[in-house]
């Protein structure tokens, strides 16, 4: 009797580490590479517009750096990451600073590689500038300074979990102008036809609205803007004069955008 129990405990153990062992193995075999991203920093106007402030809430712990390229950061190896984001800028795309060359070939190296990239504003513009060409962006025939409402047009499992249309915070004068293929425009506002766009079925998105930005944050950097740069500037008066509608669409965006196409 007592050699059928010990039996029994050996076959029991047994068991067991086979299960963890196979527990290991499964793992090995099929846990996904750890996520890190690298925040491209365009800001001209610091310490007023910090786009790490606005974008690390959404990381949620995620590992992120932060390359500055209007300071002349040096540019770390594309491949130590998973994601890319593009901040917004006060520069223009139209007249293009020296370093938005630098960007561009990180953005094509980037894009080449597979990342997955989420472009907002400038970073929107800069995607279609650096892997299609500068000719696609222009000058804003009405530029938006202020909340807007932003109707997408085609799915995209990017804003399953969105409302359509939703509001958001926009700050731009220069806007991306019929890009081509294989752009897919999928949203639009009512005085800009380009605002929600994907490169082909890539992970690759520009928005051209600023949803990463909350209500009492962008009225801050409205208010600051306006003291010390832009003063006499009306559009950004009137900005500060309106209610937010905000959807705050960014937290279910970038949970979607760090987790991948299901």
């Amino acid at each position: 009797m007592r050699d059928a129990r010990l039996l029994l405990v050996v076959a029991i153990g047994i068991a067991l580490a086979i299960g963890a062992v196979t527990d290991l193995v499964s793992q090995i075999q099929y846990e996904p590479p750890q996520s890190r991203v690298l925040i491209v920093d365009n800001s001209l106007n610091r310490p007023i517009y910090v786009p790490e402030r606005e974008w690390k809430r959404y990381l949620r712990g995620v590992p992120y750096d932060v390359v500055h390229l209007p300071s002349g950061d040096a540019i770390p190896p594309v491949s130590n990451y998973t994601h890319m984001i593009i901040s917004g800028s006060t520069a223009s795309l139209v007249d293009p600073p020296a370093w938005a060359a630098a960007e561009a070939r990180l953005v094509s190296r980037a894009a080449d590689e597979g990342l997955a990239i989420l472009g907002s504003c400038f970073g929107h513009q800069m995607l279609v500038y650096a892997l299609s060409g500068s000719e696609y962006v222009r000058r804003a025939a009405v530029p938006e300074v202020r909340w807007i409402e932003v109707e997408l047009t085609t799915e995209d499992w990017l804003f399953s979990g969105s409302p359509n249309p939703w509001h958001a915070f926009a700050w731009h004068y220069d806007e991306v102008d019929d890009p081509p293929e294989p752009w897919r425009i999928l949203g639009r506002s009512a005085t800009c036809g380009v605002h929600v766009i994907r490169y082909g079925d890539a992970p690759i998105w520009g928005l051209q609205s600023h949803p990463e930005t909350k209500p009492l944050n962008a009225k801050l950097l409205l208010f600051l803007d306006w003291l010390v740069y832009d003063w006499a500037a009306e559009e950004i008066r009137r900005a500060l004069c309106q209610k937010p509608q905000d959807d705050r669409i960014m937290g279910s965006v970038m949970q979607q955008f760090l987790r991948g196409e299901p």
